[in-house]
């Protein structure tokens, strides 16, 4: 089929480069490729550092978190035990002296375990914690759903004091 130019309208023509052109081209497409290669090995390893150091303050600011959760709870234990000590002399007086015995007992328990959580590292704990659940999975089952309970039964009394306010 013939145009107003002459030639035919549908001409499959192949245009092959000459070698030397060819290979410039590969030449440059392979430059480029590595650049992009040595630019993306360069925000990989920028990325990881980037994670490292976050994951590394992360840590840091979990591991102070812990320390002053470690204290409070200690100081906790302490008044704890002081106000066991306190009412033991009143349990002497209207119960007896026996149970009384038993009040001071488990406030000297308290104080030993105030003691023991305040010379231990947050990791000793953590390590200390992570083997009770490994010898008595049914024993850390049970308290945490003890603990849950009475943590939901105290954020629900304070909602309903909330309420009622």
């Amino acid at each position: 089929m013939a145009n107003d130019t002459g030639t035919p309208g549908n001409l499959d023509v192949e245009f092959t480069p000459e070698p030397a052109l060819q290979q410039r081209f590969d030449d440059a497409n392979a430059e480029q490729g590595t650049a992009t290669t040595d630019k993306l090995r360069g925000a990989t390893q920028l990325v990881k550092d980037e994670a490292g150091k976050l994951t590394g303050q992360a840590g840091d600011r979990l591991r102070a978190f812990a320390d002053d959760g470690k204290s409070r709870a200690t100081g906790a234990l302490d008044e704890l035990a002081k106000t066991i000590e306190d009412a033991a002399a009143t349990i002497d007086d209207k119960v007896g002296p026996q149970f009384g015995g038993y009040a001071r007992s488990a406030s000297g328990a308290v104080v030993n375990f105030a003691d023991t959580l305040r010379d231990k590292d947050i990791d000793d704990l953590l390590d200390d914690a992570r083997e009770f659940v490994r010898k008595s999975p049914g024993v850390a089952i049970g308290a945490a759903a003890a603990v849950g309970f009475v943590l939901a039964r105290l954020v629900q009394s304070g909602i309903d004091a909330n309420r009622e306010a």
